[in-house]
């Protein structure tokens, strides 16, 4: 059942989801705790739920559609093994599963091939506009490269607090660090990304 409803949730589009958040006023705890006791719904909510946000972080790491999607349900099924022993307020559904998630990442972006890694493809932009597109492409990549050039840490702070929009502690605990350290990974990573994008601040026409 875990397995079908992680599956079968990535492929679904937006209306086939909709039953699934029937269930939208029950908290992320008790659905694991009805999960833990047999209710598949449970999990199908869960799925609902946090799924589009776990394949866009894995989407943004790997920059991979099928690794993507092979690391959001390796995440889910992680965590309905989980369930059982789910202990309610020791943390959020999300934070976990964006844990597992940058982790899993992170060893698949390990495994791979120095070549891989500096050719890896952009994600594919359908706008209409090609001029538009031309000019976010080559702001978006400039991003990216910028990002690249960042310690580990500052860049996964970064993504996790901009790309990802989660708050100081749900970043803390991702990078199990404390929000002090947090906030001084922004504020570097910050400093040195605007250093970075002020080198091609003519050639992307940013005024």
């Amino acid at each position: 059942m875990p397995e079908a409803v992680a599956t079968g949730t990535l492929m679904m589009n937006a209306r086939g989801m909709m039953a699934f958040d029937s269930s939208a006023s029950i908290s992320d705890d008790a659905l694991m705790i009805l999960f833990a006791n047999g209710d598949g719904q449970a999990a199908a909510t869960l799925a609902y739920r946090h799924t589009p946000r776990v394949l866009a972080l894995a989407m943004r790491l790997l920059r991979d559609r099928a690794e993507a999607e092979d690391v959001a349900q390796e995440a889910l099924m992680r965590l309905w093994k989980q369930a059982p022993n789910w202990r309610q307020g020791e943390a959020k559904v999300s934070t976990w599963l964006y844990r597992v998630v940058h982790n899993l990442c992170i060893d698949r972006l390990r495994r791979r091939p120095v070549d891989d890694l500096e050719n890896l493809p952009e994600p594919q932009d359908e706008s209409p506009s090609v001029e538009g597109v031309m000019i976010a492409s080559d702001r978006a990549a400039a991003l990216h490269t910028a990002l690249e050039q960042l310690p580990e840490r500052q860049q996964k702070a970064l993504q996790l607090r901009h790309l990802q929009e989660m708050s100081n502690p749900e970043v803390a605990e991702v990078m199990e660090t404390s929000v002090e350290a947090v906030e001084s990974l922004l504020s570097r990573g910050r400093r040195a990304l605007k250093s970075l994008l002020l080198e091609k601040k003519n050639e992307l026409g940013l005024d």
